[in-house]
């Protein structure tokens, strides 16, 4: 088929077509000098503050609360459009009008190798990659990969919930260890000796969240390189989740995918990465393992046979779109981001006695915010009264009506709404 009947149009994002410059580099598509790839990058398409309504949609952040006032600031789900490429890229699929079971292309291939280059300096190889309708399937084929029906697997505590629960749904049995607390230097540490002391014969796996959910911590070198080290000790298969790894909000850090560390770490790691949540598009069911060791590959594989989905066709378009053209946005998204973090702790700090942010958020559009010290027996059923829907900490593993979760990829002034009621809700308790 020619190149240019299948995907019609002028932005073919994913068509094999040597007149066009997308397939150069990932770099180099921004060179072109046509008026309208100009227009999709311009930063004033990209609107942070005036979001399509999603009330009365099929928003499942926005169902939750329907009919009633309440402000959603729970599921990590940004209130954003998707950037003006991934929109243009999908709408030109859709007017191909096939929509018939689909394999990678080459080119989204390469989309996804040239990001991982480009951004984390991650050199991989293209068998690497296993593709997923989502990462919470693979936090689930990963238990099934790397342990049997009893076996253990260790994760830090709080955590997004499905790295507790993809244990117990064939079972495995989770473990979990609890950060500590380090309140002098306002940062979230993790318990090596607890770690240790952890482990038995029927440990098989370490679930890692990098960066950190709902924690917002990015992890430094040393760390990971000692969680590696612990993983090779003990003879564990090392997953982890780096699905907010383009969140970094602190400038001075950077994320360090766990596959570039030493190769006999990487060699035992199973990495969880998808456009999801950078670039805000969930509901297209696309996300990747990256898996260099071919055994291990080929058990995860394996692991996947018969029960999980193809990935929709049209993740495919979304991902390839995000990681060739999505950067100019994903910049003005950490300018808003960066700012509505602020916004939340100058709340904190200001306007909401008896709840505290007691680490720095690094990473994410999330924050944990402890409020036992509010004495409420439902902080979650108090909030809702008051027009706030937060995610409930007990969900993470923390305790009941210690901590909440709100989530600030929203715009200002939803923000600025929801921390107001959240005043009003101090102040009537």
């Amino acid at each position: 088929m020619p190149a240019e009947t299948f995907f019609p149009g002028k932005f073919c994002l994913t068509r094999e077509n040597p007149a066009r410059p997308w397939r150069k580099t990932w770099k180099s598509v921004f060179k072109s000098d046509k008026p309208w790839f100009k227009h999709l990058f311009s930063p004033m398409n990209f609107n942070f503050e005036t979001p399509p309504e999603r009330r009365g949609t099929d928003s499942q952040k926005w169902q939750k609360y329907a009919g009633r006032d309440i402000l959603p600031l729970w599921v990590a789900d940004m209130d954003f459009a998707a950037p003006p490429a991934v929109v243009q890229a999908l709408q030109e699929r859709v007017a191909h009008g096939i929509f018939g079971y689909a394999r990678p292309i080459r080119s989204q291939i390469e989309s996804v190798t040239a990001m991982l280059a480009t951004r984390h300096g991650w050199t991989i190889e293209p068998e690497w990659i296993v593709w997923l309708p989502g990462l919470v399937v693979g936090l689930n084929v990963c238990a099934q990969a790397a342990a049997a029906p009893g076996d253990e697997i260790l994760c830090l505590t709080p955590v997004y919930p499905p790295f507790m629960s993809a244990p117990k749904n064939t079972g495995r049995h989770p473990v979990s260890v609890p950060f500590v607390l380090d309140a002098r230097n306002q940062r979230w540490e993790i318990d090596w000796d607890g770690l240790e002391r952890a482990v038995t014969p029927r440990t098989k796996a370490f679930f890692l969240c990098s960066p950190h959910n709902p924690l917002a911590r990015v992890f430094t070198r040393a760390e990971l390189e000692r969680i590696g080290e612990f993983c090779l000790r003990h003879d564990l298969v090392l997953c982890s989740d780096e699905i907010h790894c383009d969140l970094i909000l602190d400038p001075s850090l950077r994320h360090i995918p766990t596959g570039t560390l030493a190769s006999e770490i990487a060699r035992r790691t199973i990495t969880l990465m998808a456009p999801s949540k950078t670039y805000n598009v969930p509901g297209l069911g696309c996300a990747l393992a990256i898996i260099p060791n071919p055994e291990l590959r080929r058990r995860f594989v394996q692991a996947t046979t018969g029960i999980v989905a193809e990935v929709n066709l049209l993740g495919y378009v979304a991902c390839e779109a995000a990681f060739r053209h999505g950067e100019p946005w994903r910049q003005a998204l950490l300018t808003r981001l960066r700012a509505n973090r602020d916004e939340v702790l100058a709340w904190v700090k200001r306007d909401l006695p008896g709840i505290r942010i007691e680490a720095p958020i690094e990473a994410t559009y999330l924050a944990w915010m402890k409020v036992k010290d509010l004495g409420l027996a439902d902080p979650i059923g108090h909030f809702e009264a008051h027009g706030v829907g937060l995610s409930e900490g007990r969900f993470f593993g923390a305790l009941p009506g210690e901590y909440v979760r709100l989530n600030f990829g929203c715009t200002l002034t939803t923000l600025q709404e929801a921390l107001l009621r959240m005043k009003r809700a101090l102040s009537a308790r």
